[in-house]
């Protein structure tokens, strides 16, 4: 691989005066202006919020978020339940469950102080290499690379690296490029917000700006005409289809709702029921609950994807005639419409409920 000298000056360049300087958890905005921290908890949120999930999305999100659990020390002293329900809506919940360990793990080994250097950021749940390198670069000016999805396309078209970036034989050609290209300490933290938004706003999956790239001049991909070749997708393979049905528990008014187990699919939520689509939901609540209740209305399927999965959702409306005290456990709850909304719910949950 040829690298030139001048690559990391030219990303430095670019992100000073045409990237991103209005985000609220930014350390390379212009001097003065209210976005700059080097707040490692700030970033380090940021950083988790942004895996997988657009800025846009993100943005009000960590807002509201930072202003509930201001510091490393609230988020590890607040009930899970808090912080899933101030997550709810973002995806991907195990994110939540790390921040929230993490937060414990810092209290409980250094003192509520945050770590600052990226080998022991890595060592916290929910902390790659990459989320590591990055609070380290931001909050510290760490010399340290990242290799998150965006900066591996850049890479891969710039270096015209073939094969999948995420299978490890590439990876490993990718981390050695990334590690080659840093700047002088001085400016890692531009360089690494830079290459974050090279690969975000530039250097596109598709429809790639390439005249406005700060690399172009050296581009293999470019050169050759192989911008959209590369780097190469992942294999496909087709994802299995899962089927469910939810049953909407109703009570003079209120929902049933279902606190579901800490590990898996939507792991500490509040859900609704789930029985097999042959499964017989009169006969559920009477066995599981010593319930009177008459099988209402089937609503509109919910498509749902995961990664690994595709999962569709049968809604059955339930109309509850007696319900024992017996039955009146923490893993369930009776709530209105209104207040339900308010606790942490899946998305496709969150949706159901809306249309009611």
């Amino acid at each position: 691989m040829k690298i030139s000298s001048d690559f990391a000056a030219r990303v430095v360049a670019c992100q000073r005066d045409h990237a991103r300087h209005y985000l609220p958890w930014q350390t390379c905005a212009p001097q003065g202006r209210p976005t700059d921290t080097r707040d490692p908890y700030r970033i380090w949120l940021s950083e988790i919020m942004l895996q997988q999930t657009q800025v846009a999305t993100v943005i009000p999100y960590f807002e509201r978020f930072v202003a509930k659990f201001p510091d490393v020390r609230a988020l590890a002293s607040a009930a899970l339940d808090d912080v899933l329900a101030s997550w709810s809506g973002l995806g991907y919940y195990r994110r939540a469950h790390h921040l929230h360990a993490a937060a414990q793990r810092i209290l409980a080994d250094h003192g509520g102080e945050f770590p600052r250097d990226a080998a022991t950021l890595a060592t916290l749940p929910g902390i790659g290499r990459t989320t590591a390198a990055a609070i380290a670069a931001f909050s510290r000016d760490e010399r340290t690379a990242i290799l998150d999805g965006n900066v591996k396309r850049v890479l891969a078209r710039h270096q015209a690296i073939e094969g999948f970036p995420g299978s490890p034989i590439v990876a490993a050609k990718l981390w050695t490029l990334a590690d080659a290209l840093l700047p002088p300490r001085s400016d890692i933290a531009a360089y690494t917000q830079g290459m974050m938004d090279l690969g975000a706003t530039v250097c596109t999956r598709a429809n790639p700006r390439c005249d406005i790239c700060p690399v172009k001049r050296d581009c293999l991909a470019r050169r050759d005409n192989r911008i959209g070749e590369l780097p190469l997708p992942r294999p496909k393979k087709s994802l299995p289809r899962r089927a469910v049905r939810v049953l909407l528990f109703e009570r003079g008014g209120e929902i049933l709702l279902e606190k579901r187990p800490p590990i898996g699919i939507w792991g500490g939520l509040w859900s609704l029921p789930e029985i097999a689509l042959d499964d017989d939901a009169r006969a559920f609540a009477r066995v599981r609950f010593d319930a009177d209740a008459t099988v209402g209305i089937e609503l509109t399927p919910i498509e749902h994807g995961f990664t690994h999965f595709a999962l569709t959702l049968y809604p059955q409306r339930v109309d509850v005639a007696r319900w024992p005290l017996r039955a009146e456990t923490p893993q369930y709850v009776w709530l209105s419409r209104d207040d339900a909304l308010q606790a942490a719910l899946p998305a496709p949950i969150r949706k159901l409920l809306r249309s009611l």
